[in-house]
């Protein structure tokens, strides 16, 4: 059953494609929120495999009537997938990383943060699913989960955050470890995950102020 944020959709598969989040004011601990959600858009188009859709939703969160927080999530739903498709080649990451981290995941982080989320989806638990039915090699990692590992190395190099725009380009599962990277530049950064093989998994850009 998909989460009750999103509109009911045909098509099978679900995947988080990207987001923008705009920091407004500060959003105080213990303060009591509001959030609002608004379905922005739902965008039908015929891909190289086959029918698509496009759904953008705006999550905004207030207190006191003030706007804290705003986000805009892009998700895409899909056609079930060939398990013996082969798997794209991602594209070549950027180069010129002033600082790197590596991360190593694990099924127990996989799982945590599919209860943090209120995510279900077997993708993220159920290593059987992943290789008999989507034909992957391992557990998937949460694109939102790369993205917050993104925003948190942003927030540590470059300090506080003004936006935070992210995009998922291919994925990254379970049982190796990858990495992230960042460079800073005048009022933010650029961000970006690479797989185990060096290619491209997710790229951010931040700013500052």
């Amino acid at each position: 059953m998909p989460p009750i944020d999103l509109p009911p959709i045909s098509l099978p598969r679900r995947m988080w494609a990207g987001g923008r989040v705009r920091f407004h004011n500060p959003l105080p601990i213990g303060a009591a929120a509001t959030k609002k959600l608004t379905i922005k858009s739902i965008d039908q188009k015929e891909g190289r495999s086959g029918p698509m859709c496009f759904v953008t939703l705006l999550h905004e969160i207030f207190v006191e009537g003030e706007l804290c927080l705003s986000e805009e999530k892009n998700v895409v739903y899909l056609e079930p997938r060939d398990p013996a498709a082969p798997a794209a080649k991602p594209p070549e990451a950027p180069g010129g990383a002033q600082f790197s981290r590596t991360i190593s995941p694990n099924s127990v982080w996989l799982f945590r943060y599919s209860a943090l989320m209120f995510n279900g989806h077997r993708i993220h638990y159920d290593v059987d699913f992943c290789r008999d039915v989507e034909g992957y090699p391992d557990l998937l990692v949460h694109g939102p989960l790369l993205a917050t590992l993104l925003a948190g190395l942003a927030a540590e190099k470059t300090g506080p955050l003004r936006t935070f725009t992210y995009r998922a380009v291919s994925p990254i599962f379970n049982g190796a470890d990858f990495s992230i990277h960042g460079r800073n530049s005048d009022g933010g950064g650029a961000f970006w995950v690479t797989n185990p093989a060096g290619g491209l998994a997710m790229q951010a850009e931040v700013t500052t102020g």
